[in-house]
């Protein structure tokens, strides 16, 4: 062998020592990140246009919905769980209950940092505020969505799964409950709500405003969410409740139908601080005869329900009826605390105080 085959040999090896050295300092690297584990349900963000049906349809999963994101590794090592590839028009109690199971059993890891749960946008707010009630861990619980599918050139999915895991890994994001991160801004669950059909900043807490923001440099809140509470989930099966609107000419017979078809509460989208008209205060007051808790919300976006109205109707009528204040949440939300609540008591000054927290 000649000395410059040596030579030769010898750089050869020395270059794979050094490759094999950078290879595994990357590996060790990527495990040394903390955990964030991407649990997909389908929505939007889970979509592609069908060539037959000329139509977005859920089409690709967890993995491929991280593979469209490679810089997320900077940040987090990403773990995904494929709980279901579903339109979020789809979600009920059942699947809220099934999702929860699945945050609480990945929250419990010791090196799992967050939960980030891929949605759409639909019900969102609702899937949110379950978790939010019903999740106990301080640990973050973020949820995303796309107001655009996977096969438009400016699919917002990618930008809202980094945000989110940037979010996830963020020591300021524990015990702030669940968060919605779109569009590079933190929103609280209990306050959120979709406000328009498909700007991608649709979502928004009114009076309140964004928790934080995700910047370039790094994630920044400034404030937290005060009005949480945690309502622990003690049965796979969750009292019906039914959402009844209020509108010019409502004649309560919807009210006498929910109960008919089972309802054990109603929530009542009143008007203004919470009134309703004549024919639906006597079908409100024969649903709480009855047993069967009602309670008022309103149909306007910002404000809390108040008891002012002495009319037949007015919302001072319907406290004095028995009815339950929403305060401020809105009826798709104040459905899911009574809900909950209806596990623990069936008792009004007890349920009330769920709504007042």
């Amino acid at each position: 062998m000649t000395q410059r085959f040596k030579r030769s040999a010898l750089g050869l090896a020395l270059a794979g020592l050094a490759t094999t050295l950078l290879t595994a300092g990357a590996a060790q690297a990527q495990s040394a990140k903390p955990v964030c584990e991407l649990i997909a349900t389908g929505g939007t963000i889970a979509m592609k246009i069908d060539p037959v049906k000329k139509a977005p349809v859920p089409a690709i999963s967890g993995e491929d919905l991280l593979a469209t994101v490679p810089e997320i590794a900077d940040y987090a090592r990403v773990e995904v769980l494929n709980q279901s590839n579903v339109p979020s028009d789809y979600m009920d109690p059942p699947r809220w209950v099934a999702l929860q199971k699945a945050v609480d059993k990945a929250l419990a890891r010791k090196d799992v940092a967050g939960v980030i749960v891929s949605h759409g946008t639909d019900t969102l707010e609702e899937t949110g505020y379950f978790l939010d009630l019903t999740v106990k861990s301080d640990k973050p619980v973020i949820l995303i969505g796309a107001q655009r599918n996977a096969s438009e050139k400016d699919f917002d999915g990618p930008r809202n799964l980094l945000g989110a895991a940037r979010v996830c890994v963020t020591p300021e994001a524990k015990g702030k409950g669940a968060m919605l991160v779109l569009n590079n801004q933190i929103n609280a669950a209990r306050e959120v709500i979709k406000s328009h059909t498909s700007d991608v900043e649709t979502f928004k807490s009114g009076d309140y405003g964004f928790l934080g923001n995700v910047d370039n440099d790094k994630v920044i809140f400034y404030r937290a969410p005060l009005r949480r509470q945690h309502v622990p989930l003690i049965s796979d099966n969750l009292a019906k409740v039914e959402i009844i609107p209020m509108f010019g000419g409502a004649d309560g017979s919807l009210i006498k139908a929910a109960i008919a078809g089972g309802a054990k509460g109603i929530v009542i989208q009143g008007l203004g601080w919470g009134n309703v008209n004549i024919p639906m205060y006597e079908a409100i007051k024969d649903a709480i005869a009855q047993g069967v808790p009602v309670v008022v919300s309103t149909r306007v976006p910002n404000g809390r329900v108040l008891p002012v109205y002495g009319f037949q109707g007015g919302g001072k009528t319907l406290q004095d009826l028995g009815a339950i204040s929403a305060d401020n949440l809105p009826p798709h939300k104040a459905r899911i605390l009574l809900m909950l609540a209806l596990q623990h008591t069936q008792k009004r000054d007890e349920l009330q105080k769920y709504f007042d927290r």
